[in-house]
Formats: structure tokens, sequence, C-alpha cells
């Protein structure tokens, strides 16, 4: 008759242990993959917002940013802005270049789409529609969530990049011509893709859709 071996006491935890080193494994690399797992997605059928010309939805990966615009603040800038969501020239738009907790900026219509990013000319690209006159605005304060257009280092040469700020950045107050600022989904922008300290980010996050609320 073959004798069973009982585990010794030492045995059985040093058993548990492996057993739960498995788990925390797995489970730390499930959360790692998924960047989204605890962010709030902002289901618009669920969202009790104001229906509202001035409100734009922007679906990324993670899910809907609420942006609120200001046209009572630039006027122009915003009238642009409505027209590229509408025909839908930021669909697809990627997030080339991004400053961990500092902002994102997309919108380069002509070479920074997901589908032909061209890296040697991302951030030179137009719109098609011309180059807008800047209106700053020494009221607007740059807090995290605000809207802005970009520019070149020269005044009057904003057609359709934009940027938006994860944290208050005092200096950009009367330097850029802001476009309103997020209501909801802040903590959705954080969850972009960085460049790691590269000037671009590579294989960048994008913009799955973008439309004004009322056109939802």
């Amino acid at each position: 008759m073959i004798k069973s071996i009982k585990a010794s006491k030492s045995e059985k935890i040093l058993f548990i242990f492996l057993i739960s080193l498995t788990i925390f494994i797995f489970t730390s690399f499930f959360l790692l993959k998924n960047k989204c797992l605890f962010v709030e997605k902002n289901n618009l059928d669920k969202l009790k917002l104001k229906i509202s010309n001035n409100i734009a939805v922007m679906n990324l990966e993670c899910g809907n940013v609420i942006i609120e615009l200001y046209p009572d603040i630039s006027p122009k800038a915003v009238e642009r802005f409505k027209i590229l969501i509408e025909k839908k020239m930021y669909d697809g738009s990627a997030f080339y270049k991004v400053s961990e907790n500092t902002f994102v900026q997309a919108g380069d219509i002509e070479y920074g789409n997901i589908d032909n990013l061209d890296y040697s000319k991302i951030g030179s690209g137009k719109s098609g529609l011309g180059l807008l006159k800047s209106e700053l605005s020494n009221d607007f304060i740059f807090a995290a969530g605000s809207v802005g257009f970009a520019r070149t280092t020269e005044f009057d040469t904003e057609d359709s990049e934009f940027f938006i700020t994860l944290k208050e950045i005092p200096i950009y107050q009367g330097e850029y011509t802001p476009l309103g600022k997020v209501i909801r989904g802040l903590d959705i922008l954080t969850k972009i893709k960085t460049g790691n300290k590269a000037i671009y980010v590579l294989r960048p996050d994008h913009i799955n859709t973008f439309r004004m609320l009322n056109s939802n």
C-alpha cells in the first residue's frame, strides 16, 4: 500500500503564496493593458445635458469628452471649430503632440489623420479654409480642461489644430485663442498616450468621432 504524504505547514503556505502571486501578476497585467478600466465613459443617453448649439462631443478610446464652446469670447474661432466638427474633418485626427499631465494636441487635418500620418510634415497641415486672426482674451484663464486653437510662433496663424490643457497654464492667458472648456471627461484625456519624451507620439491615440451635441 502506498502511503499518502501530507504536505507540511510550510509547504502549504508556500503553495498559497505561489497561487496568490500568480493571481496578482495576471490581475496587474490586465489592469495595465486596460487603461480605460476605471474611467467613466460619459454615456450620452444617461447624461442629462441641456441641448445647446455650443456643446461638442469628442469620442475617444476611453469614452466621451464633453466640451462647451464659448462663441461670446472667440466668435470667429468657434465658428471655424464648429465647421470642422460638422464636416467630420476631425474624425481620425491623431493626438500627435502630448505632454504628460500638461496638454494634448490634435487637429492637423492634412498630415495628422491616423490613416495617413506624415511625421515629416505633421503640425504644418492646412484645413483648406484659410488662416484666422487670433482672438485673444486677457480674462480667459487656461485652467485644466481649457480648449484653445494652436498656432505657429506668429499670431493670426490659427487654422484647425487645437489643444486641451490638463492643468492650469497661466502663460497661455492672452497668448492663445480660447475655444471653450471640458465640462465632462477630463480624466479620459489623461489616458491619451504620451510621447515618452519624443517630439511626437508614435502610434498615437486618435479621435474616433467629433460631433456637435445637437447633431447626435
